[in-house]
C-alpha cells in the first residue's frame, strides 16, 4: 500500500489551515512512451516533425512539462517537436491515438501513469499498453494534495477522519474522474481509516 504523510498549510490572508494529504510516491508524470522501441537505431532519425500527445488538458501540470520537455528536445534534435494535447475518458483517447500511431517514433505518450495502469485494469481498452507501446522513462513525480472548504470544522487529517466517522456516508469528496490518482488515494484513506465518504467524480 502506498504510504501517505499528511501535513497543514496556511492559506494567504487567512488565519484557518486547511487540511490537505500528501501523497510522496505519487507519480504526476510518470512515463514519455514511443510507439515501437527499434525505431531508435534508425541513423537518420528524427528526419521531420515529432508529436508528443499529453492525454490531458491545455494548462495543466502534464502540458507544462510536456512543452518544457518540446523546448529542450527541439534543439537537440534539430528538429520541430510539437504538443497536441488529447483530453478525455482519463486518458484513454490520446493513449489510444499513441496506440494505433505508425510504429516510427515521431508520435509520442506523455501523461500520468494512471492512465495506462489503471485505465488497462478498469475499462476493455481498444489497444494493450504493454503491446503497443515502448516505455522510455520517467520525467517527472509530483504530490497529491487534500483540501477542505473553509466551512468545514476540521484543521487536519485527524480531524477529518473523526467527524467523517461521526457523519458517516455525509462527507463528499471529489476528484478528476473515476480511476484518477484523487480517486484512488481517497479510497486509500478510506480504507485505512475506516470512514465512509461518498466519492463525487468529474464529470
Amino acid at each position: 500500500m502506498l504510504p501517505i504523510k499528511t501535513s497543514r498549510f496556511r492559506s494567504n490572508g487567512s488565519k484557518k489551515f486547511r487540511m490537505f494529504m500528501h501523497a510522496s510516491s505519487a507519480t504526476v508524470v510518470c512515463a514519455l512512451l514511443f510507439a515501437a522501441s527499434d525505431f531508435a537505431v534508425a541513423q537518420n532519425y528524427p528526419s521531420r516533425t515529432i508529436r508528443i500527445v499529453d492525454v490531458f488538458s491545455a494548462g495543466g501540470s502534464t502540458d507544462t512539462v510536456a512543452r518544457i520537455l518540446a523546448g529542450k528536445l527541439s534543439p537537440g534534435f534539430a528538429q520541430s517537436v510539437i504538443v497536441e494535447n488529447r483530453p478525455g475518458a482519463g486518458g484513454k483517447i490520446g493513449t489510444e491515438s499513441v496506440a494505433k500511431s505508425p510504429p516510427d517514433g515521431y508520435t509520442l505518450f506523455l501523461g500520468l501513469s494512471m492512465a495506462l495502469s489503471v485505465n488497462a485494469a478498469l475499462y476493455k481498452l481498444p489497444y494493450d499498453t504493454v503491446a503497443d507501446l515502448a516505455p522510455i522513462g520517467r520525467v517527472g513525480t509530483g504530490a497529491f494534495v487534500m483540501v477542505s472548504h473553509p466551512s468545514l470544522p476540521v484543521q487536519s487529517v485527524r480531524e477529518l477522519i473523526a467527524l467523517a466517522k461521526a457523519r458517516p456516508g455525509l462527507l463528499n469528496y471529489s476528484s478528476s474522474g473515476n480511476g484518477s490518482g484523487g480517486h484512488l488515494f481517497g479510497e486509500l484513506l478510506k480504507s485505512r481509516s475506516g470512514i465512509n465518504i461518498v466519492h463525487v467524480p468529474y464529470n
